[in-house]
C-alpha cells in the first residue's frame, strides 16, 4: 500500500493551484451537424457542439438537447431531451465497444429485429432458435458437427448434384422406397445380394445375365 507524507500532499498542493475549468449547463436546438459535430442554437448563442461520449443518441437537426458550454464557442452536447416523431432513433458509438452484463440476462424485445455486419461470429455453449417459419440463404453453407440429427413430416430437396460418402450407409423404409433415373447403377466390390418374398425383373426389350457360374432354383 502507498502512504502519502504530508510532504508530498504539500508539494501536490502547490503544483494543483490552477482553478478548475468554468462551465455553464445551457438547453439549446441542434440547426445543423456535419463531420465536425453540430451547429447549437440557446437564446442569442450560436455555437459549434461535439457530442460527448455518455451521449449514445446521435443528436440530429431539430431535436431539444442538453449541453455544457466551456468557452464562448466551445459546446457540449451531453444528451438528447427531446425529439420530433418520425426521427430514426440512432445509437452511435466510436470504436470498439463492449456490453457487459454481470450476474444477469440481457434481453432484446422489438417488432423486428435486423443485424448487418461484415463478419458474425456468435459462440456459446448452448444454443436455441424457434421460429414459426424460418429461411437460411447463402452462397456456401457449411454444417459441421460430431452428430446431425433432423427430425421432421416433410423432407424434400433439390440440387443440381449430389455427392455422398460415408462408411456405412444404413436405410429403412417402412412403405415405398423408388428411384427412378435415366441410368441407375449399382456396384459392390465383393457382393450384391438382392432378397425379397417376390422379386420381378423387367426389361423391355433385353434382359441379360453373364458370370463364371449361374445358378437358379
Amino acid at each position: 500500500m502507498t502512504t502519502i507524507t504530508p510532504s508530498a500532499r504539500r508539494r501536490a498542493s502547490a503544483r494543483d493551484t490552477s482553478p478548475a475549468t468554468p462551465a455553464q449547463s445551457c438547453v439549446g436546438l441542434i440547426t445543423g451537424s456535419d463531420a465536425q459535430g453540430f451547429s447549437v442554437a440557446s437564446g442569442g448563442l450560436r455555437a459549434r457542439g461535439r457530442r460527448a461520449a455518455s451521449c449514445l443518441l446521435e443528436p440530429a437537426a431539430g431535436d431539444t438537447v442538453a449541453c455544457l458550454l466551456v468557452a464562448p464557442d466551445e459546446v457540449w452536447v451531453l444528451a438528447v431531451l427531446q425529439r420530433e416523431e418520425g426521427v430514426a432513433n440512432v445509437l452511435s458509438c466510436h470504436g470498439d465497444t463492449r456490453f457487459a452484463v454481470e450476474g444477469g440476462a440481457l434481453s432484446l424485445a422489438a417488432p423486428t429485429l435486423s443485424l448487418e455486419a461484415a463478419a458474425f461470429s456468435l459462440k456459446t455453449d448452448k444454443a436455441s432458435v424457434c421460429a414459426e417459419d424460418a429461411e437460411l440463404m447463402g452462397r456456401n453453407l457449411r454444417v459441421i458437427g460430431t452428430a446431425i440429427k433432423l427430425v421432421g413430416a416433410v423432407l424434400s430437396t433439390v440440387f443440381d448434384r449430389v455427392t455422398h460418402f460415408s462408411r456405412h450407409h444404413l436405410r429403412t423404409t417402412e412403405g415405398i422406397d423408388r428411384v427412378q433415373a435415366t441410368h441407375v447403377e449399382c456396384e459392390a466390390q465383393q457382393l450384391l445380394r438382392l432378397s425379397g418374398e417376390h422379386a420381378l425383373v423387367n426389361g423391355e426389350k433385353l434382359v441379360k445375365a453373364r458370370g463364371g457360374q449361374i445358378h437358379f432354383g
